[in-house]
């Protein structure tokens, strides 16, 4: 490696690129450091490319007090110079690197020796090191920077949208979302955060009839009860119309069932979750809920889950959409924001492209009945930029969110 750099310091252009503090002779062994330094004077009086031979002649015939041995060794030293291939810019670049984070470390080495001895009593020396060198550590880049040409960029907004929401007063201002995405949604409890996915995907036009492949996995209910929601969402009938009319229920149920999968989750974890959509390569994922994927339910580690499902989400091509409760703060309360959230305050919302937070009006005493209107807040929206509330009913008999 020595001798093909020495050789590529041969050329002037090369040279000059890597002359002085870029290339110092102390980074060589001391016998290469010597042809270095030799390089050094040559490029400086002749400021030409130079040849081995030249420098070869140079060499023996400057260092006068060479045994016959030693000459020797040298001659051989610019024999294998003149066969071996010169080092690219770009990896000249790197290899340089390495070899002053050898030298720093040699210098450190020997300033801590000092320091125990106590010879050096300042830290000066250290100082200077650290500054001379900071850049040295970190070779160049050779960065292929993105396309962000008109068109591509076009064609990349287009594509933010591949899923639409099935619900048109949401779809007004969010059209829908794509792979790469994570949609944290949340809701007080007994609010309808199940009915809420189970709709958008299994409901008229949702995810799975555009052709979606969706996955939920359910840690909170039985996967049975979600699933009734999904069986409900889908054909438009209340679980009694489906046991008084199961054929029908069948033949629209069998539409969709094969692009929806539900998995009993609890007990599991976020690598879990990795593996799943790594073997099944689904493009819609619901993790309900997410916050009990996550083995530490501190603030940290509920924002480090948010963080994992959002590299998940980008590593494997999936829309995320992580369910969560809201805290006692949302209770009775119409108009939502990030702030609410159960846990982590701000880890999860920072983490999210998009926020849909669902409300239900406030109870009327003496009113037993919740009421079917929902109101979904739109409190964080990177897709569109758009803020806001909608207001939509539940009709928590067949599981759907409607207009």
């Amino acid at each position: 490696m020595e001798l093909a750099l020495l050789k590529s310091l041969l050329n002037k252009k090369f040279y000059d690129e890597y002359k002085g503090d870029r290339c110092p002779h102390r980074l060589f062994s001391k016998d290469m450091g010597k042809i270095k330094t030799l390089i050094d004077h040559a490029m400086d009086k002749y400021k030409r490319d130079l040849t081995v031979s030249e420098i070869e002649g140079l060499f023996l015939s400057s260092e006068k007090g060479l045994t016959t041995a030693q000459e020797d060794v040298y001659k051989s030293y610019f024999n294998k110079m003149k066969h071996v291939d010169p080092i690219g810019a770009d990896v000249a670049n790197e290899i340089l690197s390495m070899l002053f984070q050898k030298d720093v470390g040699a210098q450190l080495y020997n300033l801590s020796f000092d320091y125990v001895n106590n010879e050096d009593v300042t830290l000066e020396p250290l100082r200077r090191i650290l500054d001379n060198h900071r850049d040295d550590f970190l070779p160049d880049l050779n960065i292929e920077w993105e396309d962000i040409s008109l068109e591509t960029l076009l064609e990349k907004d287009d594509e933010e949208a591949r899923w639409k929401f099935n619900l048109p007063t949401l779809a007004q201002h969010v059209e829908g979302v794509n792979a790469g995405h994570l949609v944290v949604g949340g809701a007080r409890p007994n609010t309808g955060k199940t009915s809420f996915h189970a709709s958008i995907i299994a409901g008229p036009n949702g995810f799975a009839s555009q052709g979606a492949k969706c996955v939920v996995l359910c840690n909170e209910e039985a996967y049975h009860r979600v699933g009734t929601r999904y069986l409900t969402a889908v054909t438009g009938m209340t679980m009694k119309e489906i046991r008084k009319n199961p054929r029908e229920a069948h033949a629209r149920w069998n539409k969709l069932s094969a692009n929806i999968k539900l998995k009993e989750s609890t007990g599991q974890n976020m690598n879990w979750v990795e593996q799943v959509c790594k073997s099944y390569k689904p493009d819609i994922v619901v993790l309900d809920m997410g916050d009990k994927f996550a083995q530490d339910q501190s603030h940290e580690g509920l924002k480090l889950c948010a963080i994992h499902a959002r590299q998940i989400a980008k590593e494997y091509n999936c829309a995320i959409f992580y369910m969560s409760q809201l805290s006692a703060e949302a209770e009775g309360r119409t108009n939502l924001n990030q702030s609410m959230m159960e846990g982590s305050k701000t880890g999860k919302a920072s983490e999210a492209d998009l926020m849909l937070l669902v409300a239900k009006d406030a109870p009327v005493e003496g009113v037993e009945d919740d009421g079917f209107t929902r109101h979904i807040n739109v409190a964080k929206n990177k897709l569109t930029g758009w803020h806001g509330r909608i207001t939509c009913n539940l009709n928590y008999y067949i599981g759907r969110y409607e207009v």
